[in-house]
Parts: C-alpha cells; structure tokens; sequence
C-alpha cells in the first residue's frame, strides 16, 4: 500500500489496475447514460401540448411557419429546432382603471389612475372595467414587446378624452352608458391602429363620484330628485291610464247620444214632410176649407186656454158657436 506525505494511505484507481471485463462494463454504462440523456432531451423537446382555450404559434429557425389551433398533443422537431408558445385566446382578459384587487379580493383603489377632469373643469374618481382578449397569438407574441401595458396606456388615453368631454353631472349621472359607448369606439378604433393582435370586448364604468363628502351629498340629493320626479311621471301615467278608458266611454256615449238627435231629427223632419205632403194634397182639393181648418187649429195653439166662438152668418141670423 502506498503512502502520502502525512502518512495516509492512497488508493490507486487507474484504469491500469481494472481488468478488461470492468473496462467494458464502465464503458457500456457511459455509453447508457448519454444514451438515456439524448432520449430525454428528444423526448423533452419534440411534443407540445396545447389546451382547448390556447393557440400555440410554432416557429421554425426564429421563424414563424404555424399557428396551431387544435387542442391536444402535437409534434415539432426537436433540440430547439422548432419551438412552441401557448397563447391563451379563447378567454377573456380584464384591465382594471382606476382600482386594483388584492389577493384576498379588497378592492384598493388607484387615485392617480381614478381622478380625470371634466368639461366644466371638476374632478371626479371613476373607475372603468375592461374586457380584451387575444385575436392574433403571432402578433400578441412579436409585435410588441408588452403588449398589455400598450393597451392599458391606450385605455387609460382615450378614457380620460372621453370623460373631458362630458360636465361632471353627466359623468356622475345620466351619461353614463353614453360614455362607455363612446369609450369604447375610441379605443378599438386607436388599437386597430396599434395592430398588437388584440381585440376590445367591453368597457364598463364600476364606480363613479365626486372626490369630496360635500359634492357625494349633493348629487345624491339630485338623484333623489330625478327618483322622485320618476315617480310621480309614473303616478302621472298610471292616473292616465286608469281615466282614458272611462273618457273613451264617455266620449263613445256622447257620439251615440249624439247619432240617436240626429237620426231622430231626420226621422221627425221626414214625418213633418210626409203630414206637411198629406196636407198640401187636401188644401188642393178643397182650398177655403183647408186654409179655415188650419187657422182654426192655429188659434187653438196659439190661444190654448181661451174658450173660442166662430161668428156665422147665415140667412140673417147671427150664432156664436164653440169651437169645440
């Protein structure tokens, strides 16, 4: 056995002392071990997988050459020949302006995000909720280097035109939907632009008011007021729908009542020309007795109270005789 210079005892491990039979099983377990490592890395680095909402944009050399859809496993050439990165395109991707959430879901708010100014020179917090999503995975991934902070600098741009535009009372009021649906048309209209292989879905206010207590106060009572204005437009209605029916009646009484006059007016009139017919035929037929008999009959309608005597002439001797 050999010796160091301290004394302690070296092994000799050189080849030299194995015999043939250990060379070659040393050597057959090298040759295993790179073998087993060169299937790993093949294995590791020819296959990727792709999920039912993700597109995987494969490129060949750097270069783009597939955008695969299918979800599933799929084969690529291997040792970084072809590489695969999965982009997650069938969900929907929020943006949030003005206020962040926390893990345990508190809401904090942003303010230097959440205070715009309005065309009449007032500050308001409001607070927007977008959706996005990926429409072009090769764009997303190449076009830009941050495409996510392209878009919420966008958003955040043309939120705050909009919202400059627009008295402070519309923004905390009545224009709210008007907003969002100008927004919105201003931001995909500056994102085709950009071309960053993302789409707008949806642009909603979540929160807006007045920066001080005093200001909350007052718009509150405003829309106390509009509340109770709607009220009474309501109360207004259901008055007015409980009256029509019964002045419709009314009117439709009056319009038959009204008929019925007319038609027994030109019923009486036809029934005064008929007597008036039947009278004129006997008049022609016997003219002094007629115009004597219709005196007679005015006198009596005339003087209905008054006992009435005819005066006769005949042969000499005066009669007064009764009407009657």
């Amino acid at each position: 056995m050999k010796f160091d210079k301290n004394g302690n005892p070296v092994i000799d491990i050189s080849l030299k002392k194995l015999t043939n039979s250990q060379k070659k099983l040393i050597r057959n377990i090298i040759i295993g071990a790179v073998i087993a490592v060169f299937v790993i890395i093949l294995g590791s680095t020819c296959w990727y997988t792709v999920n039912d909402k993700q597109n995987a944009v494969v490129t060949t050399f750097g270069k783009v050459t597939n955008i695969q859809t299918e979800p599933g496993m799929h084969l690529k050439l291997p040792f970084g020949i072809q590489k695969a990165k999965c982009v997650d395109v069938n969900i929907f991707q929020k943006i949030s302006i003005g206020y962040t959430t926390s893990e345990t879901g508190e809401t904090i708010s942003v303010a230097n995000e959440s205070k715009m100014i309005t065309s009449d020179f007032n500050i308001v917090n409001i607070d927007f909720y977008i959706e996005y999503k990926i429409t072009n995975p090769e764009k997303y991934i190449y076009a830009s280097q941050n495409p996510e902070d392209i878009i919420k600098n966008l958003i955040q741009s043309q939120v705050r035109t909009v919202v400059s535009s627009y008295a402070v009372d519309d923004v905390l009021t009545v224009k709210k939907a008007e907003i969002q649906a100008v927004a919105q048309e201003m931001i995909t209209t500056e994102l085709e632009k950009y071309d960053v292989g993302l789409s707008l879905i949806d642009v909603k206010i979540q929160d807006a008011e007045a920066p001080t207590e005093e200001v909350i106060a007052a718009f509150k009572a405003v829309e106390t007021a509009k509340q109770g204005k709607e009220t009474a437009l309501n109360e207004a209605k259901a008055y007015e729908n409980a009256k029509i029916p019964t002045a419709q009646a009314e009117a439709d009484k009056l319009l038959q009542n009204a008929e019925y006059l007319k038609q027994s007016r030109i019923n009486e009139a036809k029934e005064q020309i008929a007597m008036f017919n039947a009278i004129y035929s006997m008049y022609e037929a016997n003219p002094s007795i007629t115009k004597q008999r219709m005196y007679y009959e005015a006198i009596e309608k005339i003087l209905p109270n008054i006992e009435i005597y005819i005066n006769t002439d005949e042969n000499g001797i005066t009669k007064l005789l009764p009407l009657e």
